[in-house]
């Protein structure tokens, strides 16, 4: 293992003192931009996390690191571009210290993961891997290597159809408890209720210290499973049942926090990993308004609902300006005290801080979509076109590079349907340098 220098605090912070809050993260799998109420849905029911949403500050251009799992939590683990990262699964390995959890565990925070990692590949023994969540920083761990959908059934891959016909057991997905495999298939209908519980449990016994918690849910990823309490009770059908089930274990952990006079020193953080997998129909959900979906660079690709909820400290507010999840790190850090591992390739993460605390600008001003796209404020090139993956082979189509970008203004037309570079040539050039700077750079 290579040794992790600290090299401190990067960002400006509103006191001369970390506030040290309890941090919960709640990272949801393929939730899409148009899945909750409070980002429009009509047929699926989250009282609780509208309730959270108009008590604190929803943010409407939040993008996920990546458009899909592994770079999406690459970039929220590291605090780096998933472009400046080895395009491997297990990417970071080279210095476990350097990432999120560790870093709260310097600052002295007890911290627990529950629900899905996906920074280590599928091993032959992921209970002994040099990137399992224990490697990592965190002091407790229950959950799964990676996706739900994974490993497929022998002989079989994973379909539309084979999504259908299912049952819970269908994906041999084993459920871990450290270093321990504890089942084996996992009844996936239970993983939603299974890590709330436990969240609960470690909550309960950590309220005299500070704590993070890492609640990364397998669902509403593909194939979905809500427990028997749920199912058939959405209008949103299958999917919303899922997420239903996910909206009933933010309530019970607000409860929790609400019971042991914690709420309003906590922070509570909700996203999603990437966008929905529309193309497997009751499966996945929506990115409406947006274009697109998970896969694609198209803004349903990567941005994504993102809720922050602190009572008492952050005032409620809906934030338009532009942040990202790899920007989790550097907040985190300063608000409690903890370091950034500012001279890894690739460290972009802005301290988003005084806008959530003071209701200030967003620190950052465009993002970077993998490297087929680039927003700057307002507008959004895109060199290349990436399609979904095959709902039918489950592999990439073939990407279609543009012989000129494509330029759409995000105020104006949120859904990316009409381009308008021909209208305005310097404003594509002034991205595509840009682009070229930040990729030039970070990559030093």
């Amino acid at each position: 293992m290579i040794g992790f220098a600290c090299d401190g605090p990067t960002a400006t912070n509103l006191w001369a003192e970390p506030l040290r809050p309890n941090v919960v993260l709640i990272f949801v799998d393929d939730l899409g931009y148009g899945d909750l109420g409070c980002y429009g849905n009509a047929k699926i029911k989250t009282p609780h996390l509208d309730r959270l949403a108009s008590s604190g500050q929803r943010w409407t251009s939040f993008y996920s690191s990546g458009s899909y799992c592994v770079p999406s939590r690459k970039g929220l683990m590291s605090g780096r571009h998933p472009n400046f990262i080895p395009n491997r699964v297990d990417g970071l390995r080279d210095d476990p210290q350097a990432l999120l959890p560790a870093m709260f565990k310097r600052a002295g925070y007890a911290t627990a993961m529950f629900g899905k990692w996906h920074l280590a590949g599928y091993p032959k023994d992921f209970t002994q891997h040099p990137m399992h969540p224990l490697e990592c920083g965190f002091d407790d761990h229950l959950g799964t290597p990676g996706s739900n959908d994974v490993p497929a059934p022998k002989g079989q891959k994973q379909t539309r159809d084979l999504f259908d016909r299912c049952d819970k057991y269908t994906f041999p997905v084993p459920l871990i408890r450290g270093r321990e495999v504890i089942e084996f298939p996992a009844n996936q209908e239970l993983f939603t209720q299974r890590y709330t519980a436990e969240s609960i449990r470690w909550i309960q016994s950590h309220r005299d210290e500070p704590f993070f918690v890492y609640l990364a849910h397998n669902m509403p990823h593909a194939p979905v499973f809500a427990s028997p309490e749920f199912q058939g009770k959405s209008a949103g059908g299958r999917f919303g049942d899922v997420v239903e089930e996910i909206d009933w274990s933010v309530g019970e952990l607000m409860k929790t926090l609400a019971a042991l006079n914690l709420r309003e020193k906590t922070l509570v953080v909700f996203t999603s990993d990437n966008g929905p997998w529309t193309v497997f129909g009751p499966h996945g959900g929506t990115a409406a308004p947006l274009r697109g979906e998970k896969g694609t660079t198209w803004e349903g690709g990567l941005r994504v609902p993102a809720i922050f909820s602190w009572p008492e400290t952050i005032r409620p507010a809906t934030i338009d300006g532009i942040a990202a999840n790899l920007d989790l790190y550097a907040t985190f850090a300063n608000l409690v005290g903890g370091d950034q591992p500012s001279k890894k390739p690739g460290y972009d993460s802005k301290d988003l801080s005084p806008t959530l605390l003071d209701g200030q600008p967003s620190p950052r001003s465009s993002w970077a979509y993998h490297t087929t796209a680039f927003r700057s404020g307002r507008y959004k090139i895109h060199t290349t076109i990436v399609p979904p993956a095959d709902p039918i082979s489950r592999r990439r189509q073939p990407r279609t590079v543009l012989d000129q970008p494509q330029l759409y203004d995000l105020i104006n037309d949120l859904g990316e349907t009409v381009d308008i570079a021909a209208e305005r040539p310097e404003v594509v050039q002034r991205l595509l340098d840009e682009k070229k700077r930040f990729e030039e750079r970070e990559a030093r």
